[in-house]
């Protein structure tokens, strides 16, 4: 590692981004380089931005400049509704397809005996806080069709029923194996609107 020069270095670190091999990455620092004004610098001042300010919302999991994030605190939110996913990278799916207009709760990922992930690994608590606090009338799981997000789904919708909350899931059209920030959003705002009670 010592000896690595600092463009090889870089293209190591690209490569661990998801969606980035070795030749991406290889293609993106050379293009980096070569557009050093325009392109380099302001992106390593937007690197320098993120890691400095941006934050996990105490409230929801999202990530943002603030705490309360703008979600949580934006008053045209639909409050008695919350949508529970997996990741981040969900919430801002969901956000893109413009259907969903209530609340968020991120879980942090999703039960697997496999990996190790048990309930308390999970945002399982602060879920369940908010929901006793009677304001929320319906949850909606939007969990990832894997065998993991449907455990995780069932594990939530067992976990809420003694608060006596509507808990709804988003329609079976999803492809199974799916994960929802790789779909589109005519898809996910038909699964938005075709969920049903969780059974």
């Amino acid at each position: 590692m010592a000896d690595l020069s600092p463009l090889d270095h870089l293209t190591r670190l690209l490569a661990r981004v998801p969606g980035l091999g070795p030749r991406s990455a290889r293609r993106a620092v050379l293009c980096l380089v070569k557009r050093r004004e325009t392109l380099l610098l302001p992106l390593m001042e937007a690197l320098k931005t993120v890691a400095e300010e941006v934050r996990v919302c105490s409230v929801c999991g999202n990530l943002d400049t603030r705490d309360p994030c703008a979600l949580c605190t934006n008053p045209k939110r639909e409050r008695h509704v919350l949508c529970v996913v997996e990741d981040v990278a969900d919430l801002w799916a969901l956000e893109r397809s413009h259907a969903f207009h209530g609340l968020y709760h991120v879980l942090g990922g999703t039960l697997s005996a496999l990996e190790g992930i048990r309930p308390e690994d999970l945002r399982l608590d602060s879920l369940t806080r908010r929901v006793g606090e009677g304001e929320i009338q319906e949850v909606i799981l939007a969990l990832n069709a894997t065998l993991e997000g449907q455990t995780t789904a069932h594990y939530v919708s067992e976990r809420l029923a003694p608060l006596g909350v509507k808990v709804s899931r988003l329609a079976q059209g999803l492809p199974v194996g799916g994960e929802l920030d790789y779909l589109d959003d005519g898809t996910l705002t038909a699964a938005l609107n075709a969920r049903r009670t969780w059974s």
